[in-house]
């Protein structure tokens, strides 16, 4: 495989994590967080407790320019991410449009700059802007098209020249890593401190990654007697549903030493 074809591919892929895991990062702004990143991402959505008007809104219902109606974020790093990226997507696609677009004034294909009295494309979100940089990185829409009367006319856009595409694997593959960050994806397996199991005392481990789902292991093997089915080792292990039976255990076991000390 060429070099330009593998960074088209990666490009494509680092853009991908970026649109399925953007939900998660809007609602990480508002969740506190928390060490080692406990609870995992999977229950958070579950666990919000925030009043009616603190929800997370629909991002179609949202301007992308604009922060958060409250101005204190439960997550600020998570809300520095998103800004990160979205900007980072913005100038991207502002760069290639410049190199590449020839589409015309009225053409749903075409990026429009952002002016004084307009976001232009931006108005459409992160999601959008990673689709369509994907589209130039993928060389789509770049031959000539076909018209109702049987003539051909040029394409709306020219070939991603190399030294963009590059620039554009870089920006993708930054904006990737930006994201696993803030929602703790970049390290697949961190112990759970001070929160041990509470079926047998065993240390509990989080398993994390960008492609697997969260899950935690009790290091006590067979002999914890946990409600959950063991892994191939033996340990018991929560995934799914069952972490958010693991997280309400531990709210009660921790609120029950908290009552124990007060006493």
């Amino acid at each position: 495989m060429t070099t330009h074809v593998i960074a088209r591919h990666e490009t494509a892929e680092c853009l991908d994590t970026v649109r399925t895991l953007w939900g998660e990062l809007l609602l990480a702004i508002e969740t506190s967080p928390s060490a080692e990143g406990w609870p995992p991402r999977e229950t958070r959505s579950f666990l919000h407790t925030g009043s009616p008007a603190d929800e997370p809104l629909v991002i179609e219902d949202r301007a992308p320019l604009v922060l958060r109606e409250h101005p204190a974020p439960a997550n600020v790093d998570a809300l520095d991410a998103r800004l990160a990226i979205e900007r980072m997507l913005y100038d991207l696609a502002d760069t290639l449009a410049a190199a590449v677009q020839h589409t015309a004034p009225d053409d749903p294909r075409r990026w429009t700059f952002r002016s004084p009295t307009s976001p232009g494309s931006r108005a459409h979100g992160p999601h959008w802007a990673a689709i369509w940089i994907e589209g130039r990185v993928l060389d789509e829409d770049t031959t000539p098209e076909g018209q109702l009367d049987g003539t051909l006319t040029a394409p709306p856009f020219d070939p991603l020249p190399l030294h963009l595409l590059h620039e554009a694997r870089r920006t993708a593959r930054g904006a990737e890593g930006r994201l696993l960050r803030a929602l703790g994806l970049d390290q697949r397996r961190r112990a759970i401190p001070d929160r041990p199991c509470p079926w047998c005392g065993g240390d509990l481990t989080l398993h994390a990654g960008p492609d697997r789902p969260s899950a935690v292991t009790c290091s006590t093997g067979p002999g914890c007697t946990a409600p959950v089915p063991p892994d191939e080792h033996g340990r018991r292990t929560w995934t799914g549903g069952d972490l958010i039976a693991l997280h309400t255990a531990l709210e009660a076991a921790q609120q029950h030493i908290e009552r124990n000390r007060a006493a």
